[in-house]
């Protein structure tokens, strides 16, 4: 079966797998079966075999959608139920800090299942160890808004369905950990040998910035400079690891190639972890190894096909799973465009610059409807930042494998290659951070909806795959319409209310401009702001004004997500009455001295925000006040509800009955 089969059943899984509706699925499934027929007439074997083989990898892809299984602890819980526990839990990972830093989450199993403890302080806990916990066993709210990353979603793709909250732990057994160690001992060396930042970034180019933590500044640098990928364990490090391991073996006995090759993509499965990526790239290593080896000339489509059709048959659930997407985005890229790129390059440059540049270009044009379906953000410097640490990364990968391994064989030998490498990797973060730091290094242009996402990457196959050059007048006309239909999108006026418990964030936006209204002022309320930020194409917004009586906490991110922060002093109110805080077309206004009470002018709209009963009450006061809506940050009385004003009812907000989070928007 060839790669045109391979990608016929890839697509029937994924039909399975994607969240669609029922009726959507059956009508995709159906133009795929018809495609086949009109296109394999001539070839009837093949087209039954297809034929019988598809509906099961669909089925395949349904069953193998995450879900609870039936002895799952989700199961004693009902929405919004929280239950006092005491159950013994087996971690699966060590303990880490969570982005805010005042608490440590690690995933475990516990009896019928999976959840992610939450410890306050972080414990001296490792992976491995069984411990019983005490503690507060919830359902996990969904995210509030699909632009804000949840921790459901995240939990969800590991098979966890609920969080325990832990009030006291004892440790019951502490298992032998063999691998885990291993990994622990490495890092631990490269740290000590380099530093948290130079030492972070080398352990995370043998095991994996999913497996070695790097200072978050770090890890923003890297993909603020479009490099994340430098960090990620993939193809690039294998291929750097066996390229090496083959060219020491290369006179030795086939038998002793084997062992060796083998071994060494297996020493970087058991250290990286059998992430998406990581397995992916062993897979095809082991496939392009075995034909080299057979004197089998390799079809590299074909193999990446193969290998993504058995790890989703096995696992169909990594479909989902951000890193496995960009990785066999980025893989086809290499396989379909890097080499015609190169041999259009070769016209105008030398063979060894176009090679540099045609790599970065192909993988990162593959992504890109990948990176704005999922982040609304593209690095604009990514492909000079790659050209600028390339050479670096080679031998610094190279030179940190051997660095883990001497800390295991001859530490003193470590020590010593360190100061060789150490200055290398802090040349190459210091790269990074200039490259990040450069202006509009990301450049945010929002989130496509997965069908623009969908039509952007069918229009630029086209352009990419050589074989389709002559569809590129149509692909140019689609891709102009996503264009158009995104700053349609980007331009129009809008109200967007996000709720997240007693977190409000009100986004206005005008004419490609936003300002937010925040009802607290935490760390947390600012990257949730950040996020809808990136998420709906704003660099930065006009103003923000914060209604919490507290002073705002992380200033930094303040000042990053705004330059016009207003907020209250001492309890007082951000505004007095008649003041307002405005930009060209965002306008919010006190309407009162002795409430919060607000007029916000957003283009043509104009809405009163009523965060609370008082300010309710001070409205009512004033007289003449025409208004298109109104948001009421309490659910209103029936008495209350009979005083509002004649609007329609998509146009009165207030949080609805029985749910802390949703969103709404006008």
């Amino acid at each position: 079966m060839g790669a045109v089969g391979l990608g016929v059943l890839l697509l029937a899984l994924a039909i399975g797998v994607l969240p669609l509706s029922g009726p959507l699925k059956l009508g995709l499934l159906g133009v795929l079966l018809l495609a086949l027929v009109l296109g394999l007439r001539r070839r009837p074997r093949l087209l039954v075999l297809l034929l019988l083989v598809l509906p099961l990898c669909c089925a395949r892809g349904l069953l193998g959608q995450p879900h609870p299984a039936p002895s799952d602890p989700v199961h004693r819980l009902a929405d919004g139920v929280h239950q006092q526990v005491v159950l013994t839990a087996r971690l699966l990972e060590d303990p880490r800090p969570d982005p805010t830093g005042k608490r440590c989450r690690a995933l475990a199993q516990l009896p019928g299942g999976r959840s992610e403890l939450q410890f306050s302080p972080c414990p001296s806990a490792r992976q491995g160890w069984r411990l019983q916990v005490d503690g507060t066993l919830r359902k996990l709210p969904p995210a509030p808004h699909p632009l804000l990353s949840g921790s459901a979603e995240r939990l969800q793709r590991h098979e966890a369905w609920t969080a325990l909250d832990v009030q006291q732990w004892q440790l019951v057994q502490r298992a032998p950990t063999p691998i885990a160690d291993l990994r622990r001992h490495i890092g631990a060396a490269l740290r000590q040998a380099g530093g948290e930042q130079a030492g972070g970034v080398l352990s995370a180019l043998v095991l994996g910035s999913a497996v070695s933590p790097l200072p978050q500044e770090v890890r923003e640098a890297f993909r603020a400079a479009g490099l994340s990928h430098a960090l990620a364990a993939s193809g690039f490090h294998l291929s750097v690891l066996l390229g090496a391991v083959l060219v020491i073996a290369r006179p030795l006995p086939a038998a002793l190639r084997w062992a060796l090759a083998l071994g060494a993509m297996g020493s970087f499965l058991l250290l990286a972890g059998a992430q998406p990526s990581v397995v992916r790239a062993v897979l095809m290593g082991a496939v392009a190894f075995g034909l080299q080896e057979c004197g089998r000339r390799s079809r590299p489509l074909a193999v990446l096909l193969l290998c993504l059709l058995v790890m989703l048959v096995l696992r169909p659930a990594w479909l989902l799973d951000v890193g496995f997407q960009l990785s066999a985005a980025a893989t086809a890229g290499l396989i379909l465009t890097a080499r015609p790129l190169e041999q259009q390059l070769r016209r105008y440059a030398p063979t060894w610059a176009a090679a540099a540049v045609a790599v970065p270009v192909a993988a990162s044009l593959w992504t890109i409807p990948l990176q704005l379906l999922h982040f609304g953000v593209l690095p604009l410097y990514a492909v000079p930042a790659n050209l600028l640490v390339g050479p670096l990364l080679t031998p610094l990968t190279l030179g940190a494998m051997a660095m883990a391994a001497l800390a295991l064989l001859c530490p003193p030998l470590m020590t010593a290659l360190g100061w060789l490498l150490v200055p290398a990797a802090q040349l190459l973060v210091w790269l990074v951070r200039q490259m990040a730091a450069l202006p509009l290094a990301q450049c945010q242009l929002g989130r496509l909806s997965p069908w623009l996402a969908l039509a952007s990457a069918l229009g630029l196959l086209p352009w990419l795959v050589p074989q389709l050059r002559r569809w590129r007048v149509w692909a140019a006309l689609l891709l102009g319409c996503v264009a158009a239909l995104q700053v349609q999108l980007l331009q129009a006026d809008q109200l967007l209310l996000v709720e997240d418990g007693s977190r409000q964030w009100l986004l206005a936006r005008h004419g490609g401009r936003a300002a937010l209204i925040s009802r607290r002022a935490d760390g947390l309320s600012c990257s949730r702001g950040a996020q809808l930020a990136q998420g709906l194409g704003v660099q930065r917004f006009d103003w923000v004004l914060s209604l919490d009586a507290l002073p705002p906490e992380t200033p930094a991110c303040w000042a990053a997500l705004t330059p016009t922060l207003l907020a209250g002093q001492n309890g007082s109110s951000p505004l007095a009455r008649g003041q307002r805080l405005q930009s060209a077309g965002l306008a919010v206004e006190a309407v009162s001295d002795t409430s919060q009470a607000l007029l916000l002018a957003a283009g043509r709209w104009r809405w009163g925000l009523l965060p609370d009963r008082q300010a309710w009450w001070s409205w009512r006061e004033q007289p003449g006040l025409a208004v298109d809506g109104l948001w009421l940050g309490f659910r209103p009385r029936p008495a209350e509800q009979a005083a509002l004003p004649a609007l329609p009812p998509q146009r009165l907000w207030w949080p609805a009955a029985g749910s802390a989070s949703g969103w709404r928007q006008a």
